[in-house]
């Protein structure tokens, strides 16, 4: 499962590079509220941060890497099962309705995944 966290991470990463580079067009993502290429650039920047530091801890779920303590990174999978079940919230209220249907799932899929690593542990 860790392994499937980290590979879908990784593609949402892939995906926001497309979106900071304009191949996807950023009115489809944060909720279709972006007003200007700025801020886009602001926020994908932040997200791909975020999404980088989450395949950090999902490589330790998976045993590819030891740096942090086992306690640190199960709080972190509690804090990422948090934020996706809460960004989940916000792909339902979405304008885009390509984020509604395509990330509501996704983002429900990555939350269901950290909370089974936890139950592992």
């Amino acid at each position: 499962m860790a392994r499937l966290l980290v590979l879908l991470l990784t593609a949402v990463v892939l995906f926001h590079i497309l979106v900071l580079i304009g191949v996807v067009p950023f009115e489809i993502v944060w909720g279709g509220r972006l007003k200007s290429q700025a801020e886009m650039i602001r926020f994908e920047i932040v997200s791909i941060t975020l999404n980088l530091f989450m395949i950090f801890v999902a490589c330790h779920a998976a045993g590819f890497i030891h740096i942090l303590k086992a306690k640190v990174v199960k709080w972190l999978l509690v804090l990422m099962a948090a934020l996706f079940a809460l960004n989940t919230i916000g792909n339902i209220v979405a304008v885009d309705p390509l984020e509604r249907w395509i990330f509501t799932p996704l983002t429900a899929i990555l939350a269901i995944l950290c909370i089974l690593i936890l139950r592992k542990r």
